[in-house]
């Protein structure tokens, strides 16, 4: 059917308080980017993509993130530095100020929805300042087709209002930029920030809370790709960990690369229509589908160009989050519609900086439960003032910023999954070898891709003692051989060359897992609690 990109229509916003007619709605991608860069918010890079600057802040900011506590939030969202409450009459009066500001400016608004699996799809309408947002919705969400549209009545409304400084003091924010999901009336209210991932988080972070709470289904921060045999991989990781990279992979296809649900009838279904991946150090040849993905209607953020459009990936002068974001089909092997079952693999994927994780374990229903909860990465040097040397960094299920429920309620439902599917899951580190950050080498991509290839063949073998080690630190099995992967490589401790500085090591990682899980031990079970590192250091 033909895409509404393609329809010119105009829309009343009435209901919001805008008295103006100087609207844009459903405005095609190559529209967008013309306006944008006419009004000099923009420029064309050589691939065709639009590349933009969003200003003041280049990433989330988890700290003025909040949810109005009501009715509906009060007794089941875990409050706390991460789920931070708003008052519902402070909520109403910055709503009206924002749309007074919005009565002002010229708008683009955009109706799609989120969710691929029809039985849970959320029509979502996108109210945004800038054009260059609305194209990133158009390249984010799931685009109705013209027939889709004639009816189309949104049950949740975006507002996206980069310009609008808030009053701390009058306003009940933090500062001046905010991010406030109203579940009440289904809004997401978006202030003072122009980067286009608060977006996608908000409609995200509003769905962990639907789907388990209203649907029994568990969402995810994850990717997932699909085999020629039907069978469906998920994979967890936060930013960094190769999520994106890993799961975009020429023999299989991509079915999504950050947010996912999974049914009680067991199908796995994409929330999202495009993909958002981070772009530093990217390479044709490392990456040739994300690479080949970045053309028209792709949208660059914060990356540095020279004077003929060329970008530099590795220019981290902005930002070390430089991003890409474009619609799904900018990549070839997709599964369509964004739908898989049979799930069969899970993977944790880690960055561990201290060197000390194996490149690949397999984890017993106990042990996935507890790093699930834990969501394990490292920072390293740089990445943050005052980061000097690795350090640990927990969140979560693997997303604990877009969590509203308590992580325990995310964990059961996961090990229910397992549990019914017979998935096996396995814990990757993707981070550093042969020492820590400084000292070793990043995992080469290659040898993670062709670990992951083993696990997902089968060809890693059966759990047993014969194909496997029992790691003498964190309990994890590690294999012995791995096919394309040098045996040594297998094991951290013999790629140090140096028992005692990775041992004291390993034990400095199991002990920040143990205190960073004492919040959660109340709300585990034993058999979760005994899934963690057991040996302690002297």
């Amino acid at each position: 059917m033909k895409d509404s990109a393609s329809v010119t229509k105009t829309i009343s916003l009435n209901e919001y308080g805008i008295n103006h007619d100087n609207i844009h709605y459903q405005l095609s991608p190559d529209e967008l980017q013309d306006i944008t860069i006419a009004k000099g918010m923009g420029k064309e890079a050589s691939s065709g993509a639009l590349a933009v600057n969003t200003g003041e802040f280049t990433g989330r900011s988890p700290k003025d993130r909040f949810i109005v506590k009501d009715d509906i939030t009060s007794d089941k969202v875990w409050w706390g530095d991460i789920n931070i409450p708003f008052e519902s009459d402070k909520f109403d009066a910055l709503y009206d100020k924002v749309f007074a500001y919005l009565n002002e400016k010229e708008l683009y608004v955009r109706d799609c929805y989120a969710c691929a699996e029809p039985d849970y799809k959320l029509n979502i309408r996108v109210i945004n300042e800038y054009p260059w947002s609305n194209m990133f919705a158009y390249n984010m969400f799931l685009r109705p087709t013209e027939e889709e549209l004639k009816d189309f009545d949104p049950e949740w409304t975006v507002v996206n209002a980069p310009g609008f400084m808030a009053d701390p003091k009058v306003d009940g924010t933090r500062q001046h930029n905010f991010a406030i999901l109203n579940f009440s009336r289904k809004i997401a209210l978006i202030g003072g920030t122009g980067y286009t991932g608060e977006i996608k988080k908000g409609i995200f972070s509003a769905l962990n809370f639907i789907l388990p709470v209203y649907k029994s289904t568990l969402p995810m921060h994850c990717s997932a790709n699909v085999g020629e045999s039907g069978d469906t991989a998920i994979f967890f990781g936060l930013s960094g960990t190769g999520k994106t990279t890993l799961s975009t992979d020429p023999d299989r296809k991509l079915i999504g690369d950050d947010e996912h649900g999974w049914t009680p009838g067991n199908t796995v279904f994409n929330f999202e229509g495009g993909c958002y991946a981070k772009v530093i150090d990217l390479s044709q040849e490392k990456e040739p589908e994300i690479y080949g993905a970045i053309k028209k209607g792709a949208i660059l953020e914060n990356v540095i160009m020279d004077g003929n459009g060329v970008v530099d990936f590795a220019d981290t002068s902005i930002t070390q989050n430089t991003r890409v974001s474009y619609p799904i089909h900018h990549i070839d092997n997709i599964q369509q519609p964004s739908i898989g079952e049979n799930v069969k693999n899970i993977f944790f994927l880690t960055a561990d900086a201290f060197g000390v994780l194996p490149p690949i374990s397999k984890l017993t229903p106990a042990q996935a439960a507890y790093h699930f909860i834990s969501g394990y990465t490292a920072k390293v040097a740089g990445t943050e003032a005052g980061v000097v040397e690795p350090q640990p960094s927990f969140s979560a299920c693997f997303g604990a910023p877009f969590m509203p429920l308590h992580p325990a309620k995310y964990a059961e439902m996961l090990s229910r999954k397992m549990k019914e599917s017979g998935v096996d899951v396995w814990l990757v580190n993707t981070g550093w070898t042969g020492g820590p950050y400084g000292v070793g080498t990043r995992m080469k991509l290659q040898y993670t891709r062709a670990m992951i290839s083993a696990a997902l063949s089968g060809e890693l073998g059966l759990y047993n003692y014969e194909n496997y080690h029992i790691h003498s630190v964190f309990g994890v099995a590690q294999p012995r051989e791995c096919p394309g992967v040098p045996t040594k490589v297998l094991s951290p401790r013999a790629t140090w060359n140096d028992d005692e500085a990775y041992y004291k090591t390993a034990f400095k990682l199991t002990n920040a897992f143990r205190e960073n899980f004492k919040k959660f031990e109340e709300y585990a079970s034993e058999e979760i609690r005994r899934g963690g590192p057991q040996r302690y250091a002297f």
